[in-house]
């Protein structure tokens, strides 16, 4: 393919959470300019995408592979620095998993004062996947088909 027909892209590495096969290291291929935010694409913006596969740059094997998207359970990363969040909606919460997994932390967005639950977000069908902050830098990406049940901490979410 011709060089003036690439889309410029980076990679950017995660581990993923592949149901049945588990846990995978790969890179995700990630736009030097996000479409919706400034500076570069997300991986939030790429596993929520309305596609059905998302494009996984494996390590071992060395290989590009096509993931069905339903199928991914989790992505973790490191965002160092973490990405600025001026009048966001902070809800602290326990998600656990399908497959026995208890993920905790904080998931971060701006939210509008009549949807801003963690009922909402959970039942926010435009995204499949939720972001969570770790306290130690590590971002969570969870897809919502595997959270058996949620718990908020530090406040009632009814």
């Amino acid at each position: 393919m011709s060089a003036q027909w690439k889309i410029p892209k980076k990679l950017k590495e995660v581990e993923l959470w592949i149901h049945p096969h588990g846990r995978l290291v790969g890179a995700l291929f990630v736009h030097l300019q996000s479409a919706r935010f400034p500076g570069e694409q997300q991986p939030l913006e790429i596993l929520n995408e309305d596609r059905p596969f998302v494009v996984v740059k494996r390590r071992r094997p060395d290989e590009v592979r096509f993931y069905k998207r339903s199928a991914i359970v989790r992505v973790e990363y490191r965002e160092d620095p973490p990405l600025p969040h001026e009048g966001a909606t902070a809800l602290s919460c326990q998600l656990h998993m399908m497959d026995g997994s208890l993920i905790e932390g904080t998931i971060v967005k701006p939210l509008p004062p009549d949807q801003s639950r963690l009922f909402d977000l959970l039942n926010d069908l435009e995204e499949q996947f939720l972001k969570i902050d770790g306290d130690d830098g590590r971002v969570c990406l969870v897809n919502k088909a595997y959270v058996v049940y949620a718990t908020q901490l530090g406040g009632e979410d009814g």
